[in-house]
């Protein structure tokens, strides 16, 4: 237990709302963890392609792990001197702004239910929001609820409902009626102008979304309001706000133009700083928004999004009943020297970058008698790195300026096989920080830069630590043919 402070209020709460489950941590003002609760939530997953959240359970799970991490720390909420959120991008609530109450499950960042709406659009259109038109946003998602649910519509042209995504669900609920959302989780929408930060309103128009449903946009690191009737939260200042990706980033102290960190979680997501200025990718990457700082001008990055990497260590566990846990899977794999010609694309909603094919299907390729389970989980891992791979370079030809360096962080760095691997396809080295929950400890970050527990970038940039570092050993060309190989069978008709 880290000793308590000798003065009151330089504690920083980070909430982290994932796809897969809620954190609540705490931070001092060194940015050393010191406590953290966690609570999974539900999948939900009605047909085919759809996958669904309860913004509820989510809400009663963010009161209970904000209530628990006091219980596990020696602090009070007379300690805390911010709260700062990230969240799960895109995934869409739409709620009654009188009675809180969601007219509909949240509608998940992997969910293609849209894909027939997204169809019927022209990319063309939404070039500005630095954004392919996909089932990832959440702006389609938002025109399905309105197309499908009975009477949304109705209710959201006459002002009685809000679109927000989870960090706006959060924000509204803690502060008791704050519709706020943060311009890294706003141009994730296919409904923000990339370049002003402000909603474009043609945009809204041509998805048919009443621009009174979409919260006011404010920067990453500002005091937007205070969380009320939360007991030893209560009166606390909600300074901080990224999307998860943006929070690790910023977490990993990537302040510069042209640092890159990668983060392994229930997906892939890859951030090169670009600075202040908008990076336009030709090589099937994303042009987003990393951070703002207060009324500072906006830093930008180009993202690699990959839809299904942890999430198929998982469905080894789950569908398949290979391990138990998913910890199991680096041993499981390490009882084979290779993968034996056997291939896994885990196209489960598509591929996302760099290929954005919404009728990729997963796929299993190589298999002969010869094959165990052992070649299964060695495949599953490789498979993120391969994809990390693709999405790298990509990141090389877009800019002219090879990666050299990738800083890792999530769930997943701990499988040593996985990162050696990973540093020997990239052919760079791949360093680990001494604090892998990079998401909470950006948001922390933000929220403690708003409110002077952190006093400038440089601070937070010299608070970064190094845990471990994976040099890369040569390897050998065949095994990333092979896979361009099995993407190729993928996709659809």
């Amino acid at each position: 237990m880290a000793p308590r402070l000798p003065h009151k209020r330089r504690i920083v709460a980070a909430i982290d709302q994932g796809t897969t489950s809620t954190r609540c941590m705490l931070f001092d003002d060194h940015g050393h963890i010191i406590a953290s609760s966690q609570l999974e939530h539900q999948q939900i997953f009605p047909r085919a392609g759809w996958v669904e959240h309860d913004p509820l359970e989510i809400w009663e799970n963010t009161r209970r792990v904000m209530a628990d991490v006091l219980a596990r720390s020696e602090f009070s909420g007379d300690d805390i001197a911010a709260v700062g959120i990230t969240n799960q991008r895109e995934t869409t609530v739409v709620w009654d702004k009188l009675t809180g109450q969601p007219v509909y499950n949240a509608i998940v960042w992997q969910d293609t239910r849209t894909t027939d709406i997204c169809s019927e659009l022209d990319p063309a259109d939404f070039s500005e929001t630095g954004l392919p038109v996909s089932t990832y946003f959440s702006g389609p998602k938002i025109k399905w609820i309105l197309d499908n649910v009975p009477g949304t519509r109705e209710r959201a042209e006459s002002g009685d409902l809000l679109f927000g995504t989870i960090d706006s669900w959060l924000i509204w609920n803690l502060t008791r009626g704050e519709h706020v959302t943060d311009i890294t989780n706003a141009s994730r929408t296919m409904l923000m102008d990339l370049a002003s930060g402000k909603w474009d309103h043609r945009l809204a128009e041509l998805l048919g979304i009443p621009t009174k449903m979409l919260p006011q946009i404010v920067s990453n690191s500002q005091v937007i309001g205070r969380i009320k009737r939360m007991g030893a939260f209560n009166n606390v200042p909600i300074a901080g706000v990224l999307g998860d990706q943006q929070a690790a980033t910023f977490g990993q102290a990537c302040l510069e133009p042209g640092e890159v960190k990668n983060t392994y979680g229930t997906g892939n997501f890859l951030l090169l700083n670009t600075g202040t200025e908008i990076k336009r990718s030709t090589n099937g990457l994303i042009s987003t928004v990393a951070y703002k700082i207060g009324n500072e001008p906006t830093v930008y990055a180009l993202e690699g999004s990959i839809a299904v990497t942890g999430s198929l260590v998982q469905w080894l566990r789950d569908n398949l009943g290979l391990i138990s846990s998913a910890k199991d899977v680096e041993k499981l794999a390490a009882t084979v020297p290779d993968n034996g010609g056997c291939y896994i694309v885990p196209a489960f909603s598509g591929l996302l970058a760099p290929y954005w094919r919404q009728d990729a299907r997963g796929v299993i390729t190589g298999l002969t008698r010869f094959h165990n389970k052992g070649h299964f989980a060695r495949a599953a891992l490789e498979a993120t790195a391969y994809q990390t791979r693709e999405v790298v370079e990509a990141m090389n030809q877009d800019t002219g300026i090879p990666v050299t360096a990738l800083k890792a962080d999530g769930g997943m760095v701990e499988n040593a096989l996985l990162m050696q691997f990973q540093a020997d396809q990239l052919g760079v080295p791949v360093t680990v920080p001494a604090i892998t929950e990079t998401t909470a400890l950006g948001a922390a970050y933000a929220a403690g830069l708003a409110v002077g527990v952190y006093k400038s970038l440089a601070d937070i940039r010299a608070m970064w630590r190094e845990d471990v570092t994976y040099q890369p050993n040569p390897t050998d060309p065949a095994l990333f043919d092979g896979w361009k190989l099995a993407v190729q069978k993928s996709f659809g008709p």
